[in-house]
């Protein structure tokens, strides 16, 4: 059976980007959890964004389901948003940082 590769699935997700700042989803600790299940190629994504009141919630979504379908053997792709925890600063990656000029 043909294997859904994690490291490309998060190469998709950082394709996708905050509506509010520049950097991707991914190195800014938007991205909770990666939930793969290789029997049925379903892909579920748990993840939250920088504010509470993001009016484009519904179009992050769509487009993480998107890019995330496109990778190879993925059948199918949800995304579960939550805001617990709440989102901070400390969850970016050191690159995210850098590339915000944050250190």
């Amino acid at each position: 059976m043909p294997q859904i590769n994690e490291a490309e699935v998060i190469e998709a997700l950082r394709e996708c980007y905050d509506p509010e700042i520049p950097v991707n989803i991914y190195d800014l600790g938007l991205v909770y959890g990666i939930d793969i299940n290789q029997e049925t190629g379903h892909v579920h994504i748990k993840m939250t964004l920088t504010s509470l009141g993001c009016p484009l919630v519904g179009d992050v979504m769509s487009e993480v389901e998107m890019r995330v379908s496109q990778v190879e053997n993925v059948k199918s792709c949800d995304v579960e948003m939550t805001f617990d925890p709440p989102w901070t600063p400390d969850r970016m990656s050191e690159d995210a940082k850098w590339e915000l000029g944050l250190i």
